[in-house]
């Protein structure tokens, strides 16, 4: 961590953090208020979800990430622009799925350029898999979104496999069809530069619907 990520995460964390041995989330109280709850996992270093908090102030954003620096960076920004409407968990994802979120509570789920794992031996260790997209599935409402993005084929090949025989899940682009990118999700740096190199990036748009029990 940098001089100023430390001292962010030490002065903002009291604030912003949250942590799994606090057990189920009351969204209303963490937040100080009811709104749409959207949760983004692996933020990176947190400039996207810092636009889309600072864009989108009625809605209450959640991140989790299990790399400090990139949660010191966060909470950096959040102090600096005056952001209030995150809250952050540096913690593993599919722990806080499990134990600290409730089923049907959240109105979306985004996550932007997953590690892809690129080489073959390793793709067993990507997140979008049919166990995590089942648990995903549970927390989301209704009507509530997944939002994934990458900018290597073969996952998203694999993740367009496992999100289209889910039927939970409906392609708000048509079946098989990859999304134009939203204008909510901010254009990262690193995006920007691999269309410079002609490098191509795949959204991925999914609602959660009703399943006929």
């Amino acid at each position: 961590m940098t001089d100023a990520q430390r001292r962010a995460f030490s002065e903002n964390w009291s604030r912003w953090g949250l942590t799994r041995d606090a057990g189920q989330l009351n969204p209303e109280q963490a937040f100080g208020r009811e709104g749409p709850l959207v949760v983004e996992i692996g933020f990176g270093m947190g400039r996207s979800l810092a636009e889309m908090a600072e864009a989108n102030p009625e809605t209450n954003y959640l991140g989790i990430e299990v790399h400090k620096p990139g949660v010191g960076k966060l909470l950096h920004s959040m102090h600096e622009r005056g952001i209030d409407n995150i809250r952050v968990y540096c913690e593993d994802a599919v722990a806080v799925l499990q134990e600290c979120l409730a089923d049907a509570s959240l109105d979306g789920v985004q996550i932007f350029f997953p590690d892809p794992w690129h080489k073959k031996r390793h793709h067993k260790r990507r997140l979008i898999k049919d166990e995590f997209v089942n648990l995903v599935c549970r927390k989301l409402r209704p009507g509530g979104f997944l939002h994934l993005a990458t900018d290597w084929e073969n996952y998203a090949e694999q993740m367009m496999e496992v999100l289209g025989r889910n039927p939970e899940l409906r392609n708000l682009a048509g079946p098989n069809s990859f999304s134009p990118r939203p204008e909510q999700r901010p254009l990262t740096k690193f995006e920007q530069r691999g269309q410079g190199l002609g490098h191509g990036v795949w959204d991925l748009l999914f609602e959660r619907v009703a399943v006929a029990a």
